[in-house]
Order: structure tokens, then sequence, then C-alpha cells
């Protein structure tokens, strides 16, 4: 089943209750998903409405603040925090994105072992003391989608033909991120190249994103080569192919570029939840029975691609030193 513009939609109630036959039918389903155009929605994905409502609220409630008081818990060197209009520039975008968002993390105290190796991106989350009922809100939707995204990952293995236990071993402690978003109206007379996000891939393997009725969102369609609508469904998430997966299945998945224009003339919300592995996680085509000849990818850590793009995209970090190491961030994988 399709919705109109080409994005599937899948239904994800067998895959969370483990039900083998029904893993093996939505393995084959994403499996189409992933190598055309991306993208795809999830039904029955059993996250309860209430979280995602809880969530979306508590999102609305903070960029209601004033922005003196949201820059109180600006982005720190661990990518936690708030990022203010401007901060963002995509790689080939003229004009920074017209959007806030304020991102969380895993959490994890200053005893924790990745925390005192000193490895980037981790430690405790920057919760802002002046709205406390973010924290619970939003860190019981950062779990619920960590619980989601592993099922997802169970059937992605499946659908390359791997163990459904394939992506455990590599995350067992994920750069997960998670991201409230907010997006100001945008004037229908708006400029050509300005976006509320401009066109990009994201970085790591899988996304999920649950969005407003606003809509605003677009894909590239890659058989058709232009933009189609990623039209809100009541009750689904959408889900797309991230850069390091697309690596790893050496561009057999696609990482398809996407941008938002918000012309709704209402301020639209969105919660991003990026699912990927551990810092240390090598990505690697040959994991994944890819030949030594035909492989187009080098390896990558995905901490250091991640920060790479970071750099690339977000002009806090230029106030922190990286150490990125083999990313490569020219060497895109869409």
């Amino acid at each position: 089943m399709t919705v109109p513009h080409e994005i599937p939609i899948i239904d994800f109630a067998g895959v969370r209750a483990r039900d083998p036959d029904a893993m093996c039918v939505a393995a084959k389903e994403i499996h189409r998903a992933c190598t055309g155009v991306g993208f795809f929605y999830i039904t029955s994905h059993g996250v309860p409405s209430r979280v995602i409502e809880t969530a979306a609220e508590a999102a609305k409630r903070f960029f209601a603040f004033p922005l003196d008081v949201k820059r109180s818990v600006a982005a720190n060197a661990n990518h936690r925090g708030f990022h203010a209009r401007g901060d963002a520039l995509m790689y080939g975008a003229r004009k920074p994105d017209a959007k806030e968002f304020y991102s969380i993390g895993l959490e994890l105290g200053a005893d924790d072992s990745s925390v005192r190796a000193g490895e980037p991106l981790r430690g405790p989350n920057n919760w802002p003391s002046y709205m406390p009922e973010l924290q619970p809100a939003l860190y019981r939707y950062f779990e619920e989608m960590t619980a989601c995204g592993a099922d997802l990952l169970r059937v992605v293995a499946l659908s390359l033909g791997l163990d459904e236990a394939f992506f455990e071993v590599r995350y067992t402690k994920p750069l997960q991120r998670t991201q409230i978003i907010y997006y100001p109206p945008q004037p229908p007379a708006s400029d050509t190249d300005q976006f509320g996000v401009a066109p990009h891939s994201d970085y790591g393997c899988i996304t999920l994103l649950w969005q407003d009725d606003n809509g605003g969102l677009q894909v590239r369609s890659l058989a058709s080569d232009r933009w189609i609508e990623a039209r809100p469904i009541p009750g689904t998430l959408v889900v797309n192919v991230g850069d390091l997966l697309a690596r790893w299945t050496n561009g057999r998945f696609s990482s398809t570029l996407h941008r938002v224009i918000n012309r709704s003339g209402r301020e639209r919300y969105s919660i991003a939840t990026f699912v990927d592995p551990n810092f240390t996680t090598v990505i690697d085509p040959r994991e994944l029975g890819t030949a030594d000849a035909d492989c187009r990818y080098e390896p990558v850590r995905t901490g250091d691609y991640i920060l790479g793009r970071f750099d690339q995209s977000f002009g806090y970090r230029k106030k922190f030193s990286t150490p990125v190491g083999a990313a490569g961030t020219s060497d895109r994988a869409t």
C-alpha cells in the first residue's frame, strides 16, 4: 500500500510483537522502500500516543520562552541543548535554516566509562532548569524511540539477509539523538533559497520522525527527480535512511535528500530521533558482504563521521575543537 507521491506505508504491529512471519513481510517491504525512495511510514509503531502528545506539548512550551531564556541552555560541545535560528547551514545552502531546535542524547553521568575516557558527544543532557517538565516528557519519548528503533533495526537486518541481532552489539551505547524542532511560518512569497531545513541527507543510520499536521516535509524522488510531499498521516512515524546506513550497504540503500518548507501559515513542530550506533562502531560495507573490489566507501567510525558533519553544518561548533578521524565529509553516501 502506498500513499500518493510514492512513499510506502508499512504496518509495524507484527514487528513490535516479534511475530516471525510479520517481520519477514515487513523486511521485504522495508528493503523495497530503502532501495527505492529511501523513505517510508510505519503504522502501529507501538509508541504510546500520550507519550508523543506530552513531548509535543512540552516542545511548544519550550519554544515559547524568550530567546535569551532559551540561550541559557545553548548547545554545548556534546551537541546537547538549544540551537537558535541561524545556527544550522546545510552544505550547499545559501542561507541558514529557518528553525530552532533543542537536542538531547543518551543520559550518561560523570562515572560512565565513555565520559571518563573523554569520548566526544557523551555526557549528561543540558536540561533547562526553568522548565523542569521538559526532562521527563522528552526523555520518555527518547526511550520509547530507542525501543521502536531497536525493533526497526531487527527487520532492517533481515531485509539485508543478516541475522536479526546483527545491529545489537553495535548499539550497546548508541549515539542516538532526539530533537524537538520549531519552524516559524514562511511567507508564501519568501525567497526560493530560504528553507526551514535546506536540502540535505541525514548523517547516521535511521531516522524516526514525528511531524504535526502542518506539512512541509519534501523528499527528492530518485525515480522521477522531483520533490514529493511526505504528507502528515495521523498515527504514523516517518522513517528514512541516513548516510551511514547507505555507506554500510555500499549504496544499495538510499540516503535521500529532503527539505522542509513551512508555508502553512502556522508554526510547525516536529520531533526527530536519529537512531545511530556506538561512537566506535566501524561502518564497513565488507561487513555486509561487499567484495573489496566493489567497495565504494572506506571504513569510517560512526562518531568521526557524525562529528565531521556537525562541524560542517552547525555554527556553534566553531567554539569547540573536534577531533575528526576518517570521516571524509566530502565522501557522502547520496
